[in-house]
C-alpha cells in the first residue's frame, strides 16, 4: 500500500447533521403548506434534478429548498421564509468544523509512511475553509476537491500516484462515492459508516476481497499494517 485517500465530510469531520437540522427547520417553516414527509420527498427530488446544475454542497441544497418552497406553495411562499432559508444556508457555511473521533490520530499515524490524498466533493470555498479549520491540511500530500466521485475520478487521482490504483486505498463513509468506485478501478475500499446518511448516497455493499468495513477510524492504521 502506497497511497491512502480520505473522504472529508462525515469521515474526518461532521457534515450531514447540519443538513438534517436545516431540513427540520425547513419543515417547520413550511408546515402550513406541506407535511414533513411530503416536503422531504419533494426536496430530495429537487436535489436529484439540481446536482447537475449546482453540484454538491450547501449552496445547491439551499437553492433546492427554495425551489421546493416555491413548488409546494404554488408560488405563494412568503418572502420572510426565503430569507430564513438563506440565513440557514449561511449558518451552515459558517458553522465551526468539528473532527470526528479518531480522525486526527488516524491521519497522523499514516502521514509519515504513506502518501495521503484528501478526496472530497462539494463547494470549493467551503471545503477549503473546513480543511483549514481542521488542522489536518499539512498532513496531506495532495488535496483533490472534485465535482463528483466516479471510477474515472479515482483512476485519474490514484493513477498519478506511485503504484497506481492497485497500490491505493480509499477511506470514507459513502459506499456510493468513496468505496465502490475506488474498488472498481482496483483500489482497496474501506467503509466507515456514519450514523446519518444522505439518501442519494445509498449503495449496495460490494462483493470484493478489497472491501473492508470499520466501525470507526480507530482501527485504520492497524488495517493498513495488516495489508502492507
Amino acid at each position: 500500500m502506497q497511497t491512502i485517500g480520505f473522504d472529508a465530510d462525515d469521515t474526518l469531520w461532521h457534515n450531514e447533521r447540519f443538513f438534517h437540522l436545516t431540513q427540520q427547520r425547513f419543515a417547520e417553516l413550511l408546515a402550513d403548506y406541506a407535511e414533513a414527509d411530503h416536503l422531504g420527498a419533494q426536496l430530495l427530488e429537487a436535489e436529484k434534478r439540481n446536482i447537475g446544475h449546482y453540484g454538491f454542497g450547501v449552496k445547491g441544497f439551499v437553492l433546492s429548498m427554495i425551489e421546493t418552497a416555491i413548488e409546494v406553495t404554488e408560488g405563494r411562499v412568503p418572502g420572510h421564509v426565503i430569507q430564513k432559508l438563506l440565513e440557514a444556508g449561511q449558518d451552515m457555511l459558517n458553522h465551526p468544523m468539528e473532527l470526528l473521533p479518531h480522525a486526527q490520530e488516524a491521519v497522523e499515524a499514516l502521514a509519515d509512511s504513506h502518501m495521503l490524498v484528501l478526496v472530497t466533493k462539494g463547494d470549493l470555498l467551503h471545503q477549503e475553509r473546513k480543511l483549514a479549520q481542521s488542522g489536518l491540511g499539512d498532513l496531506f500530500d495532495r488535496i483533490e476537491i472534485v465535482s463528483d466521485k466516479q471510477p474515472s475520478t479515482y483512476a485519474r487521482i490514484f493513477g498519478s500516484c506511485s503504484g497506481g490504483p492497485e497500490a491505493a486505498m480509499m477511506v470514507g463513509n459513502s459506499l456510493k462515492s468513496d468505496v465502490c468506485p475506488a474498488i472498481d478501478v482496483g483500489s482497496w475500499g474501506v467503509h466507515v459508516p456514519f450514523e446519518l446518511a444522505w439518501a442519494l448516497e445509498a449503495a449496495d455493499i460490494p462483493d470484493s476481497p478489497r472491501f473492508v468495513e470499520l466501525p470507526d477510524l480507530g482501527g485504520l492504521a492497524e488495517l493498513v499494517r495488516q495489508i502492507d
